[in-house]
């Protein structure tokens, strides 16, 4: 429940609001933003499906069956820290089927309890003139975050995995591979990302320089006001214009 906790775009989205404003460079000056709770809706509850997967007549043929969700990352030590652990400190099968037995995360994700978001999109106006779109949806497999850059010598794609670059002057492409650490979970590090962070932390510790930091609070606050104007637009319908 968004009440409970917070909306999805400052949840789960802020790192990529971060993200485009590190890449543009530039302060936002105009949000729009579109998006609602489509899908996880009791009307569109299969039909025959129960209270609780784990007991649900039509579990098995659900796209969203936490136990074939969660199940699947049993005996991965990885895995097992998260998500599994989220849910249980019993990573056993035993203590999985009693954590979707008793828990939230084994309730219908169609009984209506959640009110967040499960698709949104987010335009971006920043000084100067550049602008970008940003789309979160919840129906997509676990992997990086994907980014596409329009220049007007050339374009950027990438995947979290590999660079592509686009000359347009010689319509060439160069492919760059990054080879990242581990995969996109939190489990995995998101792909040495975390690493690289508490490297560059403890590196300005100890070498007494702040400029191996790139961001702090006033980076963090300005994200944050963004994705604060983009629920402002989202549920108004109008462009907000930051301060």
């Amino acid at each position: 429940m968004e009440a409970e906790s917070s909306s999805m775009l400052l949840a789960k989205s802020c790192h990529d609001i971060d993200w485009l404003g590190h890449v543009v460079g530039k302060p936002v000056e105009q949000v729009s933003s579109f998006g609602n709770l489509f899908h996880f809706r009791p009307e569109n509850k299969p039909e025959g499906a129960g209270d609780r997967c784990v007991t649900c007549p039509v579990e098995r043929t659900c796209a969203y069956s936490a136990p074939r969700i969660y199940e699947r990352f049993l005996g991965d030590p990885v895995f097992e820290q998260w998500p599994l652990g989220v849910l249980t400190d019993d990573v056993t099968s035993a203590g999985l089927t009693k954590a979707l037995q008793d828990g939230p995360y084994g309730e219908c994700v169609y009984n209506g309890r959640n009110d967040v978001v499960d698709h949104q999109v987010v335009n971006l106006q920043y000084e100067g003139g550049a602008t970008a779109s940003f789309t979160m949806t919840a129906f997509t497999g676990l992997d990086f975050r994907k980014t596409r850059v329009f220049g007007t010598h050339g374009s950027l794609d990438g995947d979290g995995r590999t660079l592509t670059l686009h000359d347009f002057l010689t319509d060439t492409r160069e492919v760059f591979d990054f080879d990242p650490e581990g995969g996109a979970s939190a489990a995995d590090g998101h792909g040495g990302a975390d690493d690289e962070l508490i490297r560059a932390f403890l590196a300005a510790i100890a070498d007494d320089d702040r400029e191996l930091v790139n961001t702090g609070p006033d980076e963090a606050l300005r994200s944050h006001l963004v994705v604060w104007a983009a629920e402002r637009a989202r549920h108004s319908g109008q462009v907000v214009r930051m301060a």
